[in-house]
């Protein structure tokens, strides 16, 4: 669970983002370069990240990934210029690459046979405390410039986080399961592995997954970067105060799904994603339509509690759907992130020339499609 916190780093790229746009000067569209990298290295790192799990064993290839996000979170510590803060993204994001795709099959080892959606669901819960406390984190190193460093104060407090996830992981003891000791014993080629995972998006339930996965994370990183901007926008507040937004949007995210691994033990998974994407789509209405502050703020945690649980659902559905190659679908999935590269940058030129309305919209069409996954899926 540790670990699920340090995952919530990468969500910090979404605040960052908007005090790098106000510290350069940046356009939304070159601002949303930033967290657009994190999200590219999913799409190279994802499928081969699964296949250095059947050679070294999920455990080790989460403290690989716990050590590089580490090394992230030093680097703007000491320097804040644009190019330098791509290189310390693109490291948190194949260290973020690395960790998602390792993380949920570790869990499912230590499950063995447990219910396997709610305890992720539990991890998304302990990964989006993180994620909420990165705004108000920058925000009081902004207003209070502790060290002299202002809101990069994150940075170094994430940072001891991680090394501390790193030290207990490795002490600790876990039995990874036979599906891995019999892949280590008969290992393929490398090509042949990797072909062996783009196969699987043969499987019409693995590629809908997929799919599904890109929009989700792709709505979850645009609402983080645009709820700010559209506060700023329609209220016209400053930067540190619509940081809040983003807080609140994972605070609910958070309460959503400590919730929903209670409420998915009593209920049909499939029956909860449906209430999660009809309460999507009423709060990006909301969102589209709203100039008032308690309507703005109301979409925005309605969106959280919606968003909090898809994640987990698909993912299962996922593994289940391939029980005997966890590894390669794992990675398959968490190669979807690679929406949180695509849904910024489409974002970033809708709003440039549309405003926040035009964001949104791009939203919408990710909500729209979950709609349909669940359609396609229904049991």
């Amino acid at each position: 669970m540790l670990c699920f916190f340090a995952m919530g780093f990468v969500d910090l790229v979404g605040i960052a983002s908007n005090y790098i746009k106000g510290d350069l000067g940046l356009t939304d569209s070159m601002a949303n370069l930033l967290p657009s990298l994190v999200f590219f290295w999913f799409l190279v790192f994802s499928i081969p990240t699964s296949l250095l799990m059947n050679r070294i064993g999920r455990k080790r290839t989460v403290l690989l990934s716990l050590l590089i996000t580490v090394f992230a979170m030093v680097i703007p510590v000491f320097v804040n210029t644009f190019w330098v803060l791509l290189i310390a993204f693109s490291l948190l994001g194949i260290g973020n690459a690395l960790m998602q795709t390792s993380l949920n099959p570790l869990v499912d080892s230590v499950m063995r046979g447990g219910n396997l959606a709610s305890t992720l669901t539990f991890g998304q819960f302990v990964k989006a405390i993180a994620s909420f406390m990165a705004p108000i984190l920058a925000a009081w190193g902004a207003t209070a410039n502790v060290f002299g460093m202002g809101w990069r104060i994150l940075f170094p407090l994430y940072m001891s986080v991680g090394i501390v996830a790193t030290l207990l992981l490795y002490a600790t003891e876990i039995r990874e399961g036979a599906e891995t000791e019999e892949k280590a014993e008969k290992p393929l080629g490398v090509a042949a592995q990797f072909a062996n995972a783009l196969r699987l998006l043969g499987n019409p339930a693995v590629l809908l997954c997929f799919l599904a996965i890109v929009c989700h994370v792709g709505m979850d990183v645009g609402i983080n970067i645009t709820a700010p901007k559209v506060l700023m926008e329609r209220l016209g507040i400053t930067l540190e105060t619509a940081g809040f937004a983003t807080s609140l949007y994972f605070i609910a995210r958070t309460a959503g799904c400590l919730a929903g691994g209670f409420v998915m033990v009593r209920m049909k998974e499939w029956t909860f994603l449906l209430a999660s994407i009809v309460l999507m789509l009423v709060a990006l209405s909301m969102l589209f339509l709203g100039a008032e502050q308690w309507v703005l703020y109301a979409s925005i945690v309605l969106l959280g509690l919606a968003n909090s649980n898809p994640f987990s659902i698909i993912m299962a559905r996922a593994l289940q759907a391939v029980p005997d190659k966890k590894n390669e679908a794992s990675g398959l999935m968490i190669m979807g992130l690679f929406g949180g590269t695509v849904f910024p940058l489409l974002m970033g030129a809708a709003s440039d020339s549309f405003g926040q309305t035009g964001a949104i919209a791009v939203l919408a069409l990710g909500a729209f499609y979950l709609l349909f996954f669940w359609r396609m899926n229904k049991c």
